[in-house]
């Protein structure tokens, strides 16, 4: 039987001839996955079913549930998402700038894959096809772990996957999947391998990883979201986004956590959304001042931090975009925040001011996603500050190198002063 290690360094090794393949190469083997999900996908349906049958027994939340089901319209958008990967443009080998050190010694920089990344992922089997085929566009090679609860529908898309890419022997060994907590235990050890780690899922999950390895880990912790509705709003609009970014889909990141309002407009504005809200059956709980225009539960300081991923909000009056932004910076997660005002200065100080990976003007925080940023789709959300930040598609799943073309040339001639550098820039992409 395959150790964990064992299948890591298939992986790392496959990684090294993976990185030289061609776009067409990756392009044909993306074009297999999406006929291989299509043809299958009554299989598919069956597997997921005992999956989602056993969660239900297991009495799994209903969100998570809900995440876990594959039903035609989602293998439809796993499908379209394998082929938007195909449409974007290859960033592998882009040179992001060129430099001329001296005549005829020029300095590249160019983009490249990361190598083998590891991917610990729960409940959402599609994330598995999502990661995978970004990573197959971007050159690395993958290790990944979902979640047991959806164990089986992760091992058949997996092994459709593999059969696909497999057809040509550059990809063999490329894509490795992993299945129990001692698998990832074991995992987080291998930071000799293991270029990079990305988890997704809940907040345990994502600080156990963090600090459990010494493998760079790229995600984040929280989804703590907010709008904040400014005193130039339109309130019309404001309902709408407000709405949107609690309601279209609360159990993800992306969805509002955390309402702040204006004190001039929260009067009118509140009594408006609140009914909103309760026709959709939201759970609503304000401070002293949002309680005395709509009558909600209170707000804890423990509300402020608390990413509900379900069908409940905070909310918060506020006297200034100043406080507002306070706020966000103070009790955020760094992931997505909005603001909703027609007063261009005050929407140019919030998205200057506010400390957050993505930040809007009026529109909803469940535009923050691979897809709908035109990235294909996403390993996941980053908040940090190193390497990547915001939606993860396949430029921040590459990393670049350095390419110093010369012509015999030699450091001790520009040491002792015989020559002298140039340092020009011929060319910059921006």
């Amino acid at each position: 039987m395959t150790t964990i290690e064992e299948q890591v360094k298939l992986a790392e090794e496959a990684a090294l001839g993976l990185a030289s393949a061609t776009t067409e190469a990756k392009n044909s083997a993306l074009t297999r996955v999406a006929r291989n999900l299509d043809e299958n996908r009554d299989e598919i349906k069956r597997v997921n079913a005992k999956d989602v049958e056993d969660a239900e027994k297991a009495n799994l939340a209903p969100a998570l549930i809900k995440r876990l089901k594959l039903d035609n319209k989602k293998i439809d958008e796993m499908i379209e998402g394998v082929r938007s990967v195909i449409g974007l443009v290859d960033p592998v080998g882009k040179v992001l700038s060129e430099t001329e050190l001296d005549e005829s010694l020029t300095l590249y920089k160019v983009r490249t894959p990361i190598g083998l990344i590891g991917v610990i992922f729960e409940s959402r089997p599609d994330a598995l096809v999502q990661i995978g085929t970004l990573c197959i566009k971007s050159g690395n090679a993958v290790v990944l772990k979902g979640g047991t609860e959806a164990k089986g529908s992760n091992r058949i898309l997996f092994n459709l996957i593999k059969d696909a890419i497999e057809e040509d022997a550059i990809f063999k060994d490329s894509i490795q999947l992993v299945e129990t907590r001692e698998d990832v235990r074991e995992l987080l050890k291998l930071d000799s391998h293991i270029d990079l780690m990305i988890p997704r899922g809940s907040n345990a999950l994502v600080r156990y990883i963090q600090e459990n390895t010494k493998i760079p880990v790229l995600g984040h912790s929280d989804g703590i979201c907010h709008v904040y509705v400014d005193k130039g709003a339109d309130l019309d609009m404001a309902v709408d986004i407000a709405f949107d970014s609690k309601c279209q889909y609360a159990a993800v990141c992306n969805a509002m956590e955390t309402l702040l309002v204006h004190a001039d407009v929260a009067d009118e504005f509140l009594s408006r959304v609140a009914a909103r809200y309760d026709a959709e059956g939201v759970e609503l709980r304000g401070d002293e001042r949002v309680r005395a225009v709509i009558g909600c539960d209170p707000a804890s300081d423990d509300d402020w931090i608390t990413e509900y991923n379900d069908l409940i909000l905070s909310i918060r009056i506020v006297d200034s975009a100043g406080d507002a932004i306070d706020h966000i910076n103070r009790y955020g997660s760094h992931h997505t925040d909005a603001i909703v005002t027609s007063d261009e200065s005050t929407a140019e100080c919030f998205m200057e001011g506010v400390d957050s990976s993505s930040v809007m003007w009026n529109c909803s925080t469940r535009f923050a996603d691979g897809f709908r940023y035109g990235l294909g789709s996403e390993v996941g959300i980053s908040t940090g500050k190193i390497h990547s930040r915001g939606p993860v598609g396949l430029e921040g799943l590459t990393i670049y190198k350095y390419k110093l073309i010369g012509t015999g040339q030699v450091v001790a001639d520009y040491a002792d002063g015989r020559k002298q550098f140039t340092h020009r820039q011929v060319a910059q992409v921006v």
